[in-house]
């Protein structure tokens, strides 16, 4: 038995790989199906379509007074930073932030998380702003972000980089845990992602780094795979970002850190900061 659940998490690993990298269909030849003991299907019939299509559902409204309309659907324009604030106001301004997460209800994730994970670090202008997709099941146990086996390699990438965790600050797209820790939904990041704009507003970083494609999608309404989006910098409002790979894809698959390490050098090229001797080898990510 887990010999088949080890070959199905390779394969959930394998599809998340070329999702990653833009694939949307795998052909199969008649040979390979053979193979596998795979009995092509009868063709089917085309089913006309009806004269009339039925109106879309529409989805519930996100605050007691607003509904999605079509300008949910374009580029998010981020909030002014905040005038210059103390780091005692900053800290009081997120801590606002994440008790107005908690107490949101405005999409399914309310109902199956264990805690709102807000995110934390620097709040005061930090260099950095990495922004991931989603908690995962550590971090929806601690209410803590990148705290499992993707964020000890984070913590790796950022010391690598000559920062602690402490001074940079990290947070998700969506601040609660999607079922199975599968991606959150276009629908599901629309309700989440106002808590991240407000906190980019009150700490307004340096640069952000988003980790994965999910990350890119949700703040910069991308649709190109990470793997043409990572390593050329864009601009949210007027913040530098450079997006790079998810540190839980790095660990399926290593080869990719080469990658996201000449992503993190050019970050740093970017802050006007040397590359610490000791970690100019790629591997050390």
């Amino acid at each position: 038995m887990s010999d088949w659940t080890d070959t199905i998490d390779a394969l959930i690993d394998y599809l998340r790989f070329q999702q990653e990298n833009g694939t949307r269909d795998a052909p199969f030849s008649p040979d390979i199906l053979k193979r596998l003991g795979v009995i092509a299907p009868a063709p089917v019939a085309a089913v006309p379509l009806p004269a009339a299509l039925p109106q879309p559902v529409a989805l519930p409204p996100l605050a007691a007074d607003r509904r999605p309309s079509t300008a949910d659907h374009r580029p998010p324009t981020p909030p002014p930073p905040l005038p210059s604030k103390s780091p005692a106001d900053r800290r009081a301004a997120l801590e606002r932030i994440a008790e107005q997460a908690a107490a949101c209800s405005r999409c399914p994730l309310a109902g199956t998380r264990t805690r709102v994970v807000p995110g934390q670090g620097n709040p005061n202008s930090p260099e950095i702003l990495f922004i991931g997709e989603a908690p995962g099941q550590d971090e929806d146990a601690q209410g803590l972000a990148f705290v499992g086996k993707a964020g000890k390699l984070l913590t790796q990438m950022i010391e690598a980089m000559g920062f602690s965790r402490d001074e940079i600050f990290i947070a998700n797209i969506c601040k609660c845990r999607p079922p199975d820790n599968r991606p959150p939904s276009p629908e599901e990041m629309q309700a989440c992602i106002p808590f991240l704009q407000a906190q980019i507003a009150v700490i307004n970083p340096k640069v952000i780094v988003t980790l994965g494609a999910t990350a890119a999608k949700g703040l910069l309404n991308a649709q190109t795979a990470i793997s043409k989006l990572r390593g050329h910098w864009t601009l949210y409002g007027d913040i530098p970002l450079m997006p790079t790979f998810h540190p839980a894809y790095l660990l399926r698959f290593p080869p990719a850190k080469h990658d996201a390490w000449s992503d993190l050098k050019s970050v740093l090229k970017r802050l006007d900061r040397p590359v610490p001797q000791q970690n100019k080898n790629p591997t050390v990510t």
